[in-house]
């Protein structure tokens, strides 16, 4: 049986491929546990630096397989919260709040859930030619996996709802512009770009990134008193860090810093 989430772990970088090209990569439950599956490991796995999520063939990802709920075939209307609560909605949290980083790679179409998935991650690169679609107006749902909360934070409401309710086809370049990804790159850049960013990111001292990531997320709900005091509490933590230490001292020694992420 072909993996639906393939895995590699290399220097540190922990690659997750979504897997079913022939489907566009979209999500059955056997891809959702896996890439959950994935996601727990970065978790619990020390030598799991940072993680890069990507696709396989020419899309990113097309959201839910919708062909086993065809409403032509009959039975009880599907009950959709109990899909994002089991399988969409515990992935998303694992993600944002993995202490380490967590980079996207959308190598084409990211429609739906597919989309927002993407929006969950820590820094998103997107080939030229790659799109973003919030699908759902299209078939009467509304967008999931966090689309709202990320959409409205980043874009504000009126990009954000006019996004939703029309389901204008988003292309990369000017989702960057928008400030809704880090960047746009050529397609055939793009992996490699990825790789080398994950693995710049992945010896870099992760300790620190992951406090970086708390704090970064935290702000927006945050008063500034709140904020203030969570960093000084990161800051405490990553000043006895041993990377700290380390950092200090090949910045003294004038030689490059060899950190642990501890």
């Amino acid at each position: 049986m072909t993996e639906t989430v393939l895995t590699t772990l290399v220097d540190g970088v922990l690659t997750l491929t979504l897997n079913r090209p022939e489907k566009l990569n979209s999500f059955n439950e056997e891809m959702h546990l896996a890439l959950r599956a994935g996601i727990e490991r970065a978790h619990s796995d020390a030598a799991v630096r940072a993680v890069l999520l990507t696709g396989s063939g020419r899309g990113f990802c097309a959201g839910q397989d919708l062909g086993d709920r065809d409403p032509r075939k009959g039975g009880p209307a599907p009950d959709l919260g109990h899909t994002l609560e089991t399988f969409y909605n515990p992935t998303l949290r694992l993600i944002r709040n993995l202490q380490k980083p967590v980079i996207c790679a959308v190598n084409g179409v990211a429609a739906g859930a597919g989309a927002n998935l993407a929006f969950a991650c820590d820094i998103v690169l997107a080939a030229k030619s790659a799109k973003f679609i919030q699908a759902f107006a299209k078939i009467g749902l509304v967008p999931d996996a966090g689309g709202t909360w990320s959409l409205a934070r980043i874009l504000g409401e009126p990009r954000a709802k006019a996004l939703a309710m029309t389901a204008e086809p988003l292309m990369a370049e000017k989702a960057a512009d928008w400030g809704l990804i880090w960047k746009a790159v050529e397609d055939e850049a793009l992996l490699a770009e990825a790789t080398a960013l994950a693995s710049q990111l992945a010896a870099g001292p992760t300790l620190g990134l992951g406090l970086t990531k708390q704090l970064i997320q935290a702000a927006a709900t945050n008063s500034l008193d709140e904020q203030l005091d969570l960093e000084r509490d990161c800051q405490r933590k990553a000043g006895r860090s041993r990377d700290y230490a380390e950092g200090v001292t090949a910045f003294l020694e004038k030689r490059k810093a060899e950190f642990i992420g501890e």
